[in-house]
């Protein structure tokens, strides 16, 4: 386990980074109501939640005593009066007592942790009953990663290979969260049936992986010509009759 001040000042780097990408993250980044009836069917009957990587509080149950702990002030700033209180904080040295909350979730934010092992070996300490992860496959490929290769070598960079979970947290469940093609919040790999969403510059804006890639513009201007001659919708006919897609999302749930 990290120093509580290390830790603190470790994450000062990452906190900056979301104090720019959060200018618009809330605006683009609510939970979607199927994706939260997932993660709250998995917390199980837990009454108090603690919520890791809080950000603006999305997918916070609103039926249970949550505790959120967030490392940007941005984030801190952007939710709502009536959230859950929040603890400025990383993953790697969480300011709890052994066993304190019931569950723990972490949804979508595993991959800026520094220290994955140890964020999650952390949760597991604070933690009496389940862990609850939104995260990502990593050996998955979806298809805006054909325009964008860059972006798939940014999955493996960042996030854990599935086999990780079970060597940090124990015996672990893992499921597919497939996406509906409506989806509501706007990370990465959410418009997979609105390809023309990926040309729009405040859409991109509400997703890290854009921000962490730098120059896309090559793999954009061949995604729109694909989708000015129609070579996108010949490609990729199967996806456009589909209601929900695996774009590599998983719900990994522990204890």
């Amino acid at each position: 386990m990290l120093a509580w001040g290390d830790a603190l000042l470790d994450g000062f780097a990452m906190s900056a980074k979301y104090d720019t990408i959060g200018v618009t993250y809330a605006e683009l980044r609510k939970p979607d109501p199927r994706i939260a009836g997932i993660i709250a069917r998995a917390l199980g009957p837990a009454r108090t939640v603690l919520n890791v990587g809080a950000g603006t509080g999305s997918y916070e149950p609103a039926d249970r005593a949550v505790t959120a702990v967030e490392l940007s002030r941005a984030m801190i700033a952007k939710r709502s009066p009536a959230a859950a209180a929040v603890v400025q904080a990383s993953a790697e040295a969480l300011p709890f007592g052994d066993k304190s909350f019931d569950a723990a979730m972490a949804i979508l934010t595993i991959h800026h942790w520094r220290d994955k092992a140890a964020g999650l070996r952390e949760m597991r300490r604070v933690t009496r009953g389940r862990i609850v992860l939104l995260t990502f496959d990593p050996a998955h490929r979806p298809w805006l990663t054909d325009y964008l290769p860059a972006l798939a070598a940014l999955d493996e960079t960042q996030m854990p290979a599935m086999a990780d979970y079970g060597r940090w947290l124990g015996p672990v469940q893992v499921a597919p969260v497939l996406v509906p093609h409506d989806c509501v919040d706007g990370f990465l790999y959410a418009y997979w049936r609105r390809p023309a969403a990926y040309l729009d510059a405040r859409i991109r804006s509400g997703s890290s992986s854009f921000w962490a890639i730098g120059d896309a513009e090559a793999g954009l201007r061949t995604l729109q010509q694909d989708l000015d001659t129609g070579e996108w919708a010949h490609r990729y006919a199967d996806l456009l009759a589909l209601d929900a897609y695996d774009a590599g999302y998983r719900l990994v749930v522990a204890g």
